[in-house]
């Protein structure tokens, strides 16, 4: 297995992540426009199907390193910003006259802008940190313990994450304690999601590296969270 501190190559797998990611970035951004709860636990749509972006998130750090995985992040938020101007565009754009759904696409779709904004802020925030705690770790420990900084990387970008794209989304639109309650119910939900996933990001991580024939550590990274191209 070779070893990089940098990525020189181009890799087999990482195009099938990025598309992976970034559908699930865009569509767990669609179904969080529903808030649902399971008994005392109150949150948006996209709360069942977002923990994946960061188990994709951790094994991108993992396998490819910081750099690469910054590439990845910055092309789900840019798809992100085309769904969401796309939305509005057509929104405003009149309807055909026997087409009768402008008000419920409105009341529904209208939501993803705001959404999507939110999702932008907190994902950055929350994605950086999990990819810096994560990075960081794996330096640290020499590669060992991939346990640690993953469940260690969730704890702190979800809990970033949660706070940003609950208070943006929805400030206005619930009042205070929902708003409370569904910060609370996604950070235990997505972080309990990543833990029970460990064993799946193992066997991932572990599938990738051998196809992929590499072991990235981020020695020297100024930890930029522009993309280097």
């Amino acid at each position: 297995m070779k070893n990089f501190s940098s990525v020189q190559e181009s890799y087999r797998l990482l195009p099938v992540f990025t598309g992976i990611f970034t559908g699930v970035l865009i569509l767990s951004n669609i179904l969080a426009a529903k808030i649902t709860q399971l008994g005392p636990f109150v949150f948006d749509g996209g709360t069942l199907l977002f923990p994946l972006s960061y188990i994709f998130g951790d094994v991108l750090t993992e396998v490819y390193g910081y750099r690469q995985s910054r590439k990845v992040i910055w092309t789900g938020f840019f798809m992100l910003v085309i769904m969401a101007v796309n939305i509005w565009i057509i929104s405003v754009l009149p309807a055909q006259a026997e087409w009768t759904l402008q008000e419920a696409f409105d009341s529904i779709l209208l939501q993803m802008p705001r959404i999507s904004i939110a999702s932008i802020a907190g994902y950055f925030a929350g994605e950086y940190s999990n990819s810096v705690v994560l990075s960081v770790v794996k330096v640290k420990t020499g590669g060992k313990w991939l346990w640690v900084r993953t469940i260690s990387s969730t704890l702190v970008g979800e809990l970033i994450d949660s706070i940003l794209f609950v208070t943006i989304a929805f400030a206005g639109v619930y009042e205070w304690p929902v708003l409370l309650t569904m910060i609370f119910s996604n950070y235990i939900f997505k972080s309990a999601v990543e833990i029970v996933f460990t064993p799946l990001t193992y066997a991932v991580v572990a599938f990738t590296k051998k196809i992929e024939g590499t072991e990235v550590f981020d020695y020297g990274e100024t930890y930029s969270p522009l993309p280097k191209f």
